[in-house]
């Protein structure tokens, strides 16, 4: 499990490729929510996704991937599994 305390408004958040997919907007549960984007959308991101923090948030998945996996509701909400990965079912 990911200590998610580390994590701070405002940090980017990056893929594995290190392409930004995010702002991080604030920490909710066992999920970051990431401020909204271009359409005014929300989505989050599972702390099982995440692979480390410095000063971004790291995943373990490309940025493309991530923006094609992402949920716009939190992880509890939509029903992720708990371990779940990026295109792993």
């Amino acid at each position: 499990m990911m200590n998610l305390s580390g994590i701070k408004e405002h940090m980017p958040v990056v893929g594995s490729d290190g392409q930004q997919v995010g702002t991080v907007d604030r920490v909710e549960g066992n999920a970051i929510k990431l401020t909204k984007d271009a359409q005014g959308q929300h989505h989050w991101i599972p702390e099982t996704w995440i692979s480390h923090v410095d000063d971004k948030v790291h995943l373990n998945a490309t940025a493309q991937h991530i923006t094609q996996v992402w949920e716009t509701h939190p992880p509890q909400a939509a029903g992720a599994r708990p371990g779940e990965q990026p295109g792993r079912s």
